[in-house]
């Protein structure tokens, strides 16, 4: 699939049961901090909490919402910082759904809210995506040991960082 038939686009209410489905996924869930089984309802209501400064992004093909990125600009001091997470459905990973979300983030960061940097952090066995992250520029900055629970037992994190050029 081409990054051409992948629109990116802002997020709408009416994305919310096809956002659920995309977290519900299995690697979905296992590649972020989401929960397994969260529903429609519940999403919803996280929904109508995003402030100004989150940018909340999709990714849509053919209709139907196959991933998402939210962006969130820090405040104070910090407030030259970006962090954000995502996720793609199972059923679409590998297809340039991810690369085109974190493209469109990059470029809200630099060109629009001039972010000076970019932050997040990852799993430390989620290859796939940190080489993504790394092709946009980021770089490791540290290792967080048992960062959190996941699927049973505590997994490591990485943390990564992008300076705007």
């Amino acid at each position: 699939m081409s990054q051409d038939e992948i629109l990116i686009r802002a997020s709408e209410p009416e994305d919310v049961p096809d956002l659920t489905e995309v977290m519900n996924q299995p690697r979905a869930v296992w590649g972020t901090m989401q929960l397994p089984f969260t529903s429609v309802a519940t999403r919803r209501e996280r929904f109508k909490v995003t402030s100004a400064s989150q940018t909340m992004l999709v990714a849509v093909i053919e209709g139907k919402v196959i991933g998402s990125l939210g962006l969130s600009r820090l405040e104070g001091r910090r407030s030259h910082v970006g962090t954000f997470g995502m996720a793609v459905h199972d059923a679409y990973a590998g297809r340039g759904a991810g690369t085109a979300l974190i493209a469109a983030a990059v470029e809200q960061a630099d060109r629009w809210l001039n972010l000076r940097r970019l932050e997040l952090t990852v799993w430390t066995d989620n290859t796939r995506a940190i080489a993504l992250y790394e092709r946009f520029g980021f770089e490791r900055e540290g290792l967080m040991r048992d960062y959190a629970w996941r699927d049973g037992a505590y997994a490591d994190a990485i943390s990564m960082a992008r300076l705007r050029p």
